[in-house]
């Protein structure tokens, strides 16, 4: 998610990093579920910032943690984005596209050396620009996980109740929900089916752009999470 900070830097925003428990360098975590991760992330938030209203942002896994999070502290969220989110827990019940790579240098790919199964399984669009951002936002941080940890928490990826469920009146703060058309490890239309609940929520899902959207469609990425931040400057409260 280090590239966002590039989108945003213009946006007068203080922003805090949370590491999830498998990241390198991360704090000593007991985290063996979702829910727990997600009790840890409302904790460093309540550390880092006390009671100050905040929005939160979260990527893939980390997308369902966000949605749980301003769930749980509604009345100090300003505001949720998701970002290629998961919203369907269980792989299997998951309404994907099939597999499709839509732009591909094969010059790149050549030269990608042990970086290439990775990246091939992670982007739809596979070009210089794209290999680069992975070797450089994403490789270290798969290579530094803690897998043990990740296994960990695999085994109880899903969270007890959905915070739509859980909470089910209307999320009313400005929300954004990003998703790549040809995103074959999340999708989009599961994501779709809660836009009721988020009336104040744009949704948008980018043609050539899988999993890693943000790093394949980078301008209306970084267009989109602009206007998220400003809409939640001009929200009525």
């Amino acid at each position: 998610m280090v590239p966002l900070e590039g989108m945003i830097e213009s946006m007068p925003w203080r922003r805090l990093s949370v590491e999830l428990p498998w990241a390198e360098k991360a704090s000593p975590s007991t985290a063996a579920s979702a829910l727990d991760v997600a009790t840890e992330v409302i904790g460093a938030v309540q550390y880092h910032i006390g009671d100050e209203p905040f929005a939160i942002l979260g990527q893939s896994f980390g997308g369902m943690i966000a949605r749980h999070v301003a769930h749980e502290l509604r009345d100090r969220v300003l505001g949720l984005a998701t970002i290629a989110g998961v919203v369907e827990a269980r792989h299997s019940h998951r309404t994907v596209p099939p597999r499709a790579a839509l732009v591909v240098d094969e010059a790149v790919l050549e030269r990608a050396g042990d970086a290439r199964e990775g990246f091939v399984e992670e982007h739809v669009v596979q070009t210089a620009e794209t290999f680069a951002a992975f070797v450089e936002y994403v490789l270290p941080g798969a290579r530094g996980s803690d897998h043990e940890v990740m296994e960990r928490i695999a085994s109880d990826y899903g969270l007890p109740v959905d915070p739509e469920i859980g909470h089910p009146e209307p999320f009313l703060a400005p929300s954004l929900h990003l998703f790549g058309r040809q995103d074959d490890v999340v999708g989009f239309e599961d994501g779709w089916r809660l836009r009721d609940h988020y009336p104040r929520g744009t949704y948008a899902v980018l043609d050539t752009a899988g999993h890693s959207v943000h790093l394949e469609r980078p301008e209306l990425t970084g267009a989109l999470l602009r206007d998220w931040l400003t809409r939640m400057g001009t929200a009525v409260r």
